[in-house]
């Protein structure tokens, strides 16, 4: 177990080959919980080190190395928020704080914000340009992340009838609607014809509006 928990800090916490014998000394002893405390990155390094990777590799990358150190230092949480009782990674969404953290080994996340913010589809839209890779919806009040799997789904295009919508597109596929287009507006515009549960994303340059029936 001490093996583990050296590698650990090795691979995640920020120490070196050099640092070995003075973690087994500094941990010899200790429960595992507080193993893991004492090798935990703090926030500053894992946000740091997740923008690099976001800005050098890409945001696929960013975030699995933050899901990984919520998998191995067991960060996930229901309840994230700024009293960091577990690091999260900081957004800075149009000049308000906001952070995510993972919910479960999914990769489905939460966004929250510092201050009580309203949640408007303005905001779901700024997340969604940040986080092309996930689907971006509102529930119970939260700010909920999921991955973007569309894995054997046929997307078909269809029209709807409506002349007024020549700058968005509507495709079908099994039980989902995907309404995307360049101008935001009309994509959310053409999404209030449909009913059921709705999904925010983003891809390129294209608002999209995935809804679930």
């Amino acid at each position: 177990m001490m093996k583990e928990i050296i590698e650990i800090a090795l691979k995640y916490g920020g120490y070196t080959s050099l640092d070995r014998t003075f973690l087994m000394n500094q941990l010899a002893g200790l429960p595992r919980h507080q193993q893991l405390a004492f090798i935990t990155p703090p926030p500053s390094v894992v946000n740091a080190y997740f923008a690099e990777l976001y800005q050098k590799k890409g945001v696929e990358e960013a975030c699995h190395y933050y899901q990984e150190l919520s998998d191995v230092y067991d960060w996930y949480t229901e309840a994230p928020s700024f009293k960091e009782e577990a690091p999260f990674v900081r957004l800075n969404l149009n000049g308000r704080a906001f952070g995510f953290a993972y919910r479960n080994k999914e990769g489905e996340a939460i966004v929250f914000s510092e201050q009580d913010e309203p949640v408007t589809t303005d905001l779901l839209f700024e997340i969604a340009q940040i986080f092309p890779c996930y689907l971006i919806y509102e529930e119970d009040e939260t700010i909920r992340m999921k991955p973007v799997d569309w894995t054997g789904l046929k997307w078909m295009r269809e029209g709807d009838g409506d002349e007024r919508f020549v700058l968005s597109q509507l495709e079908r596929a099994e039980n989902w609607i995907k309404i995307s287009g360049y101008n935001q507006d009309e994509v959310l515009e053409r999404s209030q014809s449909y009913a059921g549960k709705r999904y925010i994303s983003w891809s390129g340059r294209e608002a999209r509006v995935y809804i679930e029936s």
